[in-house]
């Protein structure tokens, strides 16, 4: 019936500033923006296969909003979020093997500039 999740959403305080974070940190690419009733914009951003979408919001508050990212190489990935000045909210640890491939795989979390929590896994 359902093949995958299309899209994650982040209500944010400032368009521009989360689309630079999300193309210049984790190396998503803005493909779409539009203006919708009420005047809010929405940018649709791409990595691979995902896609996040970014509303503009006044309150853009993330309150126990994450959002987890698959890497391939994961302390190189953590280097570079750190190099790149992205806060870390938790350090990197040991997580559960929820299927075999995850065997032997970290976590970590990051903060977004609206405190979205951002997870790195592998």
């Amino acid at each position: 019936m359902f093949r995958r999740i299309d899209h994650v959403a982040l209500h944010v305080s400032d368009l521009e500033r989360s689309v630079d974070f999300y193309e210049k940190r984790f190396g998503f690419k803005k493909y779409f923006e539009h203006a919708v009733a009420g005047g809010h914009r929405i940018a649709y951003l791409k990595l691979g296969d995902t896609v996040l979408e970014l509303t503009h919001r006044s309150d853009g508050s993330m309150n126990g909003f994450h959002f987890c990212l698959e890497t391939e190489s994961f302390d190189a990935a953590v280097a570079e979020l750190q190099s790149r000045g992205v806060e870390m909210v938790r350090a990197p640890h040991d997580t559960a093997a929820r299927e075999p491939r995850e065997k032997g795989w970290r976590r970590v979390v990051f903060r977004g500039p609206d405190g979205e929590k951002i997870e790195l896994r592998g």
